[in-house]
């Protein structure tokens, strides 16, 4: 009886673990969530980035949108991730179906009919640094790795500049 007892503990860890580990990748292969309030992330990465002398790169897309999902992982694990990790406090906005967060990027000018994702940097006194006016990452899936680290490294330096 003890041996059974043992079996079928066992396949309930492995059945939980299982669970949990298909939990994670969901929520990797979601990285816009929807119950976030984006204007408190954004209002705390802006508290961050003002202690740390840093900028913020608040980034509008969806988990339905293949993109935005491209542009994710560049920025957690391409060429870019390192520059951005270094210099700048990262949000991402949901903006669902067009439905969701609308009025946020509309408050920082950002114009979502251009494609998403899209992205505004902010100077850690919420003042508008750059933002994709013309849908510049909405091809992300075309840009690749390369062209996003290019894109990162030509428009973080020119929103530094003018910090």
């Amino acid at each position: 009886m003890k041996n059974f007892s043992s079996v079928i503990l066992t396949v309930v860890i492995l059945v939980l673990d299982c669970c949990a580990s298909m939990h994670n990748a969901a929520a990797a292969d979601n990285p816009y969530s929807d119950t976030a309030n984006a204007r408190l992330e954004i209002k705390q990465a802006l508290t961050r980035a003002a202690a740390t002398h840093t900028s913020v790169i608040v980034v509008f897309g969806a988990n339905w949108c293949p993109d935005c999902k491209t542009l994710d992982l560049a920025m957690k694990n391409g060429a870019c991730a390192t520059l951005l990790a270094r210099d700048f406090r990262i949000v991402k906005v949901n903006v669902g179906h067009f439905d969701k967060n609308l009025d946020i990027a509309k408050s920082y000018e950002v114009p979502l009919a251009k494609g998403i994702p899209a992205v505004a940097i902010l100077s850690s006194k919420d003042q508008v640094l750059y933002v994709t006016r013309e849908g510049e990452l909405a091809n992300a899936r075309d840009m690749g790795d390369t062209g996003i680290y290019k894109f990162f490294k030509r428009v973080t330096a020119a929103a530094m500049a003018k910090e």
